[in-house]
């Protein structure tokens, strides 16, 4: 059996992504992803020099915040704070 600390070496850590994968990580395209950014629904990116890049967690902090199939709104919605 291999331990955790095994596993979790092996791992690629992850911290920016670009617009496309940054769309490809939430499951739309980039277009929609630029709707949504230009909508303030999802982060603006950081510059790296010449380069645009997605914080991760931003971006799953926004997703999260996106409400679930049938909410007409936020309230009553117990994981809007997670």
């Amino acid at each position: 059996m291999v331990s955790r600390r095994e596993v979790l070496a092996g791992l690629p850590i992850v911290l920016g992504l670009s617009e496309a994968e940054a769309a490809a990580a939430i499951g739309v395209s980039a277009t929609k992803f630029r709707e949504l950014r230009k909508a303030k629904r999802m982060p603006a990116p950081r510059r790296i020099d010449n380069r645009l890049v997605y914080d991760v967690d931003e971006l799953r902090t926004a997703f999260k915040s996106m409400p679930h199939d049938g909410d007409e709104s936020s309230e009553g919605d117990t994981w809007g704070d997670v």
